[in-house]
């Protein structure tokens, strides 16, 4: 195949149009073009160009080794990189026999979906243990706190079916290094389980709450068909390590699991489980993380910002946006998680804590535009070992939960009255998305001082880069906590604990991933580790 970069075309372009440049791209006659697909596709809608898609294709031609040489000089014409995923084994018969003990995953969000999915595929018949719910029932329990301001601890946006992801934009784009092209693999997956087909090329991919619901059920279906199993309700509660070795897994109202090979796919809010990880001498250590807001702004007031008279052109759809501020006392303040034509959801785990995230649907159509702006934190902010960072997250949301009003609803505020200093009363032009609700009150005391401070800083600036950002009555709501984990389960070369043999730190919960794709990415590379070490 031949790779060709940086091919515009006008973005109403007849389909036809595409193959006609390619050919003409390549000089070729149109019968020595014979097939092509597109790999990625981006935009140019800079306000003084003409509105332009610009794609990356993979073309099979006749005579490839010659047009090649003729292309030589030309770095935007060459050879296509091999992007298909290999298995690197199959299961032993150790495991058909029953003679090996069978792989267990804990935890089936993006991380441990795409472990279980590659074990299951090579033949190793994961058991996964999901301390939540199947996901319809878990969003049954999701829109209790939604609607009824009731929180189930062990079904909500954080546990069960799907993980956190479930409840967010569905963003499948990532910054990670994939040399391998795992993140292909991820994105193949989700379209065999009914993503729509151009997540493949666009530049920015999302999937969207309402579609994420019914491909996590197809994945989990194609699991339990290859001879994996999918335990619901399945609280684990503790580990048997022996000798630095780990023997089995203690679940909560169940009989003890034995098991030699345990990915630990936990989510970042398995706060329970991180003691009890704790408590049984595994190695952790304290990480940075971030805190902060919502912020929402009406979408159109995004659209016209970021794409001037392309604005509202169905092609491109809402637009985004990504900024980052490093204030003078020495904190980076950036935009997180930002969803366009979204909403602000719940996402407490735990009673009378709030925590706020972000979501679209597929359609991105809602009226406001919203995203987490938040100041990087660092140990040094939370001093006392590795789980002090969740006691940190604790107390703020916790003086949220008592700020919205002690009922589920957040704290809020307008940007003109935070940078004002003053509590806000009423809204103005724009209507929080957030529910139960929000409670306006002054959000600076829903964070330590440094962050209130660059944080108002921050919001002038960004309103350099996206004119109306620090609007009068754009909403703050509050509190963005759970951006990351707040803890790493270190991890060695071969994807083991440095401390435990066997156990699987693995995707955002042991910190080696932030967001859909890259922690799938993560359980495939964990995967492959555990079927490996069946083999050695």
């Amino acid at each position: 195949m031949i790779r060709i970069t940086e091919l515009r075309l006008p973005i109403d372009h007849a389909p036809e149009a595409l193959e006609a440049a390619i050919i003409r791209r390549l000089q070729l006659t149109p019968k020595d073009l014979i097939s092509f697909d597109i790999f990625k596709r981006s935009y140019d809608a800079r306000k003084n160009v003409a509105l332009a898609f610009i794609y990356t294709i993979d073309a099979s031609v006749k005579n490839e080794e010659a047009l090649l040489k003729r292309f030589s000089n030309d770095h935007h014409i060459r050879q296509s990189p091999d992007i298909s995923y290999h298995f690197v084994a199959s299961a032993p018969q150790s495991l058909a026999t029953g003679k090996a003990l069978r792989p267990v995953v804990i935890g089936f969000g993006p991380c441990g979906i795409f472990a279980a999915l590659v074990l299951a595929q090579m033949g190793f018949k994961p058991i996964v243990l999901e301390r939540g719910k199947q996901v319809r029932e878990r969003t049954q329990d999701t829109w209790g706190l939604w609607r009824k301001n009731i929180l189930n601890p062990e079904s909500n946006v954080q546990f069960g079916e799907g993980g956190a992801g479930t409840f967010s934009d569905g963003k499948l784009y990532s910054q990670i290094k994939d040399p391998k092209f795992y993140g292909r693999k991820v994105i193949q997956e989700f379209i065999k389980a009914g993503a729509p087909p151009e997540i493949e090329y666009v530049a920015k991919p999302h999937i969207g709450t309402f579609r994420l619901v019914g491909m996590v059920e197809k994945i989990r279906q194609e699991i339990i068909n290859l001879g994996g199993e999918i335990r619901f309700s399945h609280k684990v509660t503790g580990f048997d390590i022996k000798n630095q070795q780990i023997r089995g897994i203690y679940i909560e109202g169940q009989p003890d699991l034995p098991a030699s090979h345990v990915v630990l796919a936990l989510g970042h809010s398995a706060r329970d489980t991180f003691y009890a990880l704790h408590d049984a001498g595994v190695f952790m250590e304290a990480k940075p993380f971030s805190v902060g807001f919502r912020i929402e702004h009406p979408q159109s007031l995004i659209d016209k910002a970021r794409l001037g008279p392309h604005a509202g052109n169905e092609l491109i759809g809402a637009a985004d946006y990504k900024l980052v501020h490093h204030a003078k006392n020495g904190r980076s303040v950036y935009s997180f998680c930002m969803c366009p034509g979204g909403t602000v959801v719940a996402a407490a785990s735990e009673p009378q804590r709030v925590v706020t995230n972000g979501m679209s649907q597929y359609s991105r159509n809602e009226r406001n535009a919203n995203a987490g702006i938040v100041v990087g934190i660092t140990p040094d902010d939370y001093p006392g070992g590795p789980l002090a960072g969740i006691e940190f997250q604790r107390q703020l949301e916790s003086k949220a939960f008592e700020l919205g009003g002690g009922t589920y609803e957040a704290p809020g505020q307008l940007v003109g009255d935070f940078l004002a200093g003053k509590p806000s009363t009423e809204f103005g032009s724009v209507l929080p998305s957030y529910k139960p609700g929000v409670h306006l009150t002054d959000l600076a005391q829903a964070l330590p001082a440094y962050a209130i401070e660059a944080i108002r800083e921050a919001l002038p600036a960004f309103e350099k880069q996206i004119k109306g950002f620090s609007m009068k009555d754009a909403v703050l709501t509050g509190v963005e906590t759970r951006t990351s984990s707040p803890l790493r389960i270190t991890r060695g070369p071969n994807y083991q604990s440095l401390n435990v043999k066997g156990l699987y730190p693995a995707g955002e919960g042991a910190g080696y991933a932030g967001g859909i794709l890259s922690a799938g990415v993560d359980g495939i590379k964990v995967a492959e580790a555990v079927a490996l070490d069946y083999l050695s």
